[in-house]
């Protein structure tokens, strides 16, 4: 399954993601009373941090640093080195053995969790059960000599970890397995944990299958009033989001029955976070799929257009919002100041804008387009000295099938202004012609001509003649000229020619019936007299 292959790739980066800063301190936790101004080097500067990096230090092995963590100030030198590294390692076990434990859960404010039940400077780390008693494990907020204000687990907390550690010895489970399977750990949890993830990642991936018919079941339930291949596609397109949803579900199940140390769970949860809002958005892209689907299944066949151009890139907009949402909810959960980033953003968004002016340009221009639909996609068109079939109309540029079969990507800014005229929006073709009969037709033979004319036109069952089809417009010096001027009632190209190839072989049978025929040019040498043979000006003339 790919989201199983997800999972396994972000699990890495989860160090990375908690290494980095939670979050930002909202700007009232900056300006409250007392609030420290001077950076902490341990990182102790909110609860949540504090934490974090206490067990960072002790994931290394570095318990003489983990205890800088630990409220140690109303002990001596020799106990805080003898006593405090044990102290960080029997609170670090502790915290790993509690699988309701959840980081994340802590204050990212330096000022503590206001609504904490906790006394007034400090803040509620963890409540151990043990002998039918609940243990409460505080933090406290304290000022160090230098003056920064820190957490770290309070004196009073300390005398009670060396009972809980002793609680917290091997499961009946762990006693009962091999030695190496217990000892051996990745990221403080044991080899006997990451065998049972990787079993249940294995039992998703071959459950899927079963799953996925189930799921199918049940949409074809909801979809059976929709057209079949529409239900069809929007139940294939619903079955991808579902699975991974479903199977973050069970796996966020099978973590709180497994355990592991806190960094893992932290990790862990980080990731199907991330999975689920990229699950959600994926759902929500795929209702909004077969939303459109089913209102192009609606659509008149004569808007056709609309379903090609405008309902694309509405769905496109709306996924990238969708996108945007899951990126938002993602850093809120995991403990970002999504608001000090997004007014971040604006700011550099108005330099982006200056930079990408083309690009906005040529995004509004396709706005532009769609919106005034000068043009659909389908649609044959001619603009400039160009012309042929709009085939996409994208957010930067719009791409067209010329006649000569090539692909044409015009930018949207530069095709919004100019001047196109729409060929497949016509309602029929315009017949024109331009007749010069010999200059010596008799009157009755151009009557008989145009009569002929004008009556074929009006007997054909594909052409509208008008009032006047047939004109007589002029007594030439070489020829006699008659125009013709009606349309063709239909809107397909290669109809009209097919007909207005009949209508000319017509025309010329008619003008042969009447004794007359078209004017053909001929050259005529007029000598003048006094002037040699080769000066002699030619001149054109038609019979």
């Amino acid at each position: 399954m790919a989201w199983l292959v997800v999972l396994v790739c972000l699990l890495p980066f989860g160090a990375a993601w908690a290494q980095s800063p939670l979050s930002t301190a909202s700007p009232a936790a900056a300006a409250a009373p007392g609030a420290s101004t001077a950076a902490d080097v341990y990182g102790r500067t909110t609860p949540q941090s504090s934490v974090f990096n206490f067990l960072e230090a002790c994931r290394a092995g570095d318990f003489r640093k983990a205890s800088r963590y630990l409220d140690l100030r109303d002990r001596k030198p020799d106990d805080r080195e003898k006593n405090g590294p044990e102290l960080a390692r029997q609170l670090a076990q502790i915290l790993d053995r509690d699988s309701q434990f959840d980081l994340a859960d802590l204050s990212n404010d330096p000022a503590g969790d206001d609504n904490d039940p906790s006394p007034p400077g400090f803040n509620q780390l963890e409540t151990v059960a043990g002998n039918n008693t609940k243990v409460v494990l505080l933090l406290e907020r304290v000022t160090t000599r230098s003056g920064s204000h820190v957490w770290v687990v309070s004196a009073d907390s300390l005398k009670k970890i060396p009972a809980l550690a002793a609680m917290a010895t091997e499961t009946p489970a762990e006693k009962r397995l091999p030695t190496t399977l217990v000892t051996t750990t990745f990221l403080d949890t044991p080899l006997w944990q990451w065998l049972l993830y990787l079993l249940v990642i294995a039992l998703l991936a071959a459950a899927s299958g079963v799953l996925s018919r189930l799921i199918l079941a049940v949409l074809g339930l909801v979809f059976r009033r929709f057209p079949s291949s529409v239900a069809a596609e929007s139940a294939n397109g619903l079955l991808g989001p579902i699975r991974l949803l479903v199977a973050i579900g069970l796996f966020r199940a099978a973590l709180e029955l497994i355990g592991g140390s806190v960094l893992l769970r932290l990790y862990f949860g980080r990731a199907m976070t991330l999975l689920l809002f990229v699950g959600a958005a994926w759902l929500s892209g795929s209702i909004l799929d077969g939303i459109s689907e089913r209102v192009r299944a609606r659509l008149d066949p004569e808007h056709r257009g609309v379903s090609h151009s405008i309902l694309p890139l509405l769905r496109m907009l709306l996924k990238i919002g969708f996108f945007v949402l899951a990126v938002l909810a993602t850093l809120t959960s995991w403990g970002y100041n999504t608001t000090t980033l997004l007014a971040g953003l604006g700011v550099g968004g108005l330099a982006v804008a200056l930079a990408a002016q083309k690009t906005l340009e040529n995004f509004f221009g396709g706005i532009s387009v769609i919106t005034d639909r000068p043009v659909l996609v389908g649609d044959a068109c001619r603009f400039g000295t160009q012309s042929g079939v709009v085939e996409e109309i994208g957010l930067r540029s719009t791409r067209i099938r010329t006649d000569e079969r090539t692909v044409l990507s015009v930018p949207n800014a530069q095709f919004s202004t100019l001047v196109i005229e729409n060929l497949s929006a016509r309602d029929r073709f315009l017949f024109r012609q331009t007749l010069r009969l010999r200059r010596d037709a008799s009157g009755a033979q151009i009557k008989a001509v145009v009569d002929g004319i004008a009556q074929l036109l009006d007997n054909h069952p594909k052409v509208d003649p008008g009032a006047l089809p047939v004109r007589f417009v002029a007594l030439g010096e070489y020829a006699h000229r008659l125009d013709i001027v009606a349309y063709v009632k239909t809107t397909v190209e290669n109809e009209f020619l097919a007909i207005q190839a009949e209508l000319l072989v017509s025309i010329l049978a008619v003008i042969e019936a009447a004794g007359t025929s078209l004017a053909v040019p001929v050259s005529e040498t007029i000598n003048v007299e006094g002037q040699p043979e080769a000066q002699a000006q030619p001149k054109a003339a038609t019979k």
